[in-house]
């Protein structure tokens, strides 16, 4: 759900009635097997109700984006959402070989759960890179450490003082 107009928060659940009546502007929801189109149907007519303004319906299994938009009391199907962009939030659906993509207002792609994942993946890989140079630096940096020393030691030794040097 995106609802502007409401402070942020972690709710539950959405109560409109405990958020000024405030209905969410725009609803998604994914079908699953315990969340099916039938079920879907009544909230359609719920959200029609109580004034959402977009209502997505996605099945990753097919894959299909189902859209409807509020047009004056009512709900309005969307006749095609490929390309399709969102009046309130500027995103746009595309399908592209079987999957839905969607576009951020500037024309990015949005990452996918498993992109992100590789992304952060990498980061933390390059992360680890980094932090395995930075300790053989430093590794490298005291055993110069300790070869000064032992010269500044074998000096004095020799009757030398090296900080006169």
């Amino acid at each position: 759900m995106v609802v502007f107009g409401r402070p942020k928060g972690d709710r539950g659940s959405y109560k409109q009635w405990e958020e000024d009546n405030i209905p969410p502007q725009v609803v998604f929801e994914i079908l699953s097997p315990g969340n099916r189109l039938k079920g879907m149907a009544h909230k359609l007519k719920f959200y029609e109700r109580y004034g959402v303004e977009e209502y997505y319906i996605y099945d990753p299994d097919n894959p299909e984006l189902i859209g409807w938009q509020r047009s004056g009391e009512a709900f309005e199907i969307i006749d095609e959402m490929n390309g399709w962009v969102s009046p309130h939030l500027g995103i746009r659906f595309q399908i592209i070989s079987d999957n839905l993509e969607i576009f951020s207002p500037s024309g990015e792609r949005f990452l996918t759960y498993v992109e992100l994942a590789q992304l952060m993946e990498q980061e933390r890989q390059r992360a680890e890179q980094e932090r395995q140079r930075a300790d053989e630096a430093l590794s490298q940096l005291e055993q110069e450490r300790q070869r000064y020393q032992a010269l500044e030691a074998l000096l004095r030794e020799r009757g030398i003082n090296p900080e006169q040097l």
